[in-house]
């Protein structure tokens, strides 16, 4: 007579709180990776409309440079004058030549504050910033 060994069978445990921890641990992780890269273009600047766009990218070694409704030019998140925004992009380049520099300027911004940056930029040896718009419908 052939008898079944039950026991064997209920030895088996597979425990998945350790494989949840460390879903969740991943999880919050690139939540927060995400959230930290997305700094620079939450800023309540209104980009103007433009017929052909491409999608934001964030490399590396770019330099976001933000200018408001009111003229004040933003970068990494606080506001810097005109002379402190020449001298570290000076010293950006003289670091890493091939830096990229993207200007997003508010579109209710005079246009004499957009020419103002890109004109720091010009002279402190960026010689193509981008300028970020929105895709119009």
């Amino acid at each position: 007579m052939l008898i079944e060994d039950r026991e064997s069978e209920a030895a088996i445990h597979i425990d998945f709180v350790p494989m949840a921890d460390v879903l969740f641990n991943l999880l919050i992780f690139f939540l927060l990776a995400t959230t930290i890269a997305q700094v620079e273009r939450e800023m309540s600047i209104a980009l103007p409309f433009a017929g052909s766009g491409a999608p934001i990218s964030a490399a590396v070694r770019e330099m976001v440079i933000n200018v408001d409704a009111k003229g004040q030019i933003f970068l990494g998140g606080r506001e810097i004058s005109g002379e402190d925004l020449g001298a570290i992009i000076r010293e950006s380049v003289a670091g890493n030549p091939e830096q990229k520099v993207t200007l997003r300027g508010d579109r209710t911004t005079a246009y004499a504050n957009i020419v103002a940056v890109l004109d720091l930029c010009k002279t402190n040896g960026i010689q193509e910033p981008y300028l970020d718009t929105v895709l119009s419908n």
